[in-house]
């Protein structure tokens, strides 16, 4: 009994430990997002579409609340590597050594597809949405006042969760590498998992079908890609079964 406590005493204060090392290293992303927030923040506001907004604050703190904004996400997206090792180190422990070699090298491929979620919103999805609720504005004979902080708030709300669907290929290679779901089963729930991306499009996306099929399209192609990778790893999970039976066997 006296084990067990010492033992989850140290599983907390190891926990501690690596919080503090996130900590550490956001600050000092906060540190380096300071130089790097303005110049982003004026990349964005002179967008072609940006530039026919006429964007204004609506409140003194508004451009403050922008510029913290900006330096939080940045901050974040920078640690999030850190962020991810340190995971990966508290539950590697409960991993067999091969489990944590491959694990390991998911970090830098979910951080790549984290920013080409992001780029993709950006770039595909925001001018297709800025382009569609201009035209119902006009068609509406409504004149827009669209505030700054409005405006990023919109950015951010487009980009950021398509930058977490973008994980969908790692998280199912890493659950298939631990045996937690197959490929065959991802298979079988094909028609529900389809069903499941169009209600998370319908809500990222306008009502306009060609909207509609640009969110919903890129994610179904991210599911299909998920079941060949999944694949992938669930031969590799065969054969790690199959040694540790013969080691448990010999």
């Amino acid at each position: 009994m006296e084990q067990e406590e010492l033992t989850v005493v140290e599983h907390i204060e190891e926990l501690r430990k690596r919080l503090l090392i996130v900590a550490g290293f956001f600050v000092l992303a906060i540190i380096g997002s300071f130089f790097l927030a303005q110049p982003l923040i004026q990349f964005l506001q002179h967008t072609e579409e940006a530039k026919s907004l006429q964007l204004h604050a609506f409140r003194v703190t508004d451009p403050v609340k922008v510029y913290i904004q900006v330096i939080f996400i940045l901050s974040l997206v920078m640690t999030s590597p850190i962020i991810l090792f340190q995971l990966w180190g508290f539950v590697s422990p409960g991993l067999y050594e091969k489990e944590r070699k491959v694990t390991l090298r998911y970090i830098p491929y979910a951080f790549l597809l984290f920013i080409v979620g992001i780029v993709f919103s950006y770039l595909v999805l925001r001018p297709y949405l800025l382009k569609w609720m201009m035209g119902l504005a006009g068609e509406m004979d409504v004149e827009q006042t669209i505030g700054i902080y409005e405006y990023f708030q919109f950015l951010m709300q487009i980009t950021l969760p398509f930058g977490l669907i973008f994980q969908l290929p790692i998280i199912m290679l890493f659950l298939t590498r631990l045996g937690i779901i197959t490929p065959m089963g991802m298979s079988k729930v094909r028609k529900y998992a389809y069903f499941a991306l169009l209600c998370v499009a319908a809500v990222i996306a306008p009502p306009d079908i060609v909207s509609h099929m640009i969110v919903t399209l890129p994610l179904c192609i991210l599911y299909e890609i998920s079941i060949m990778i999944s694949r992938i790893g669930y031969r590799s999970y065969l054969k790690a079964e199959q040694q540790r039976e013969m080691e448990l066997a010999a």
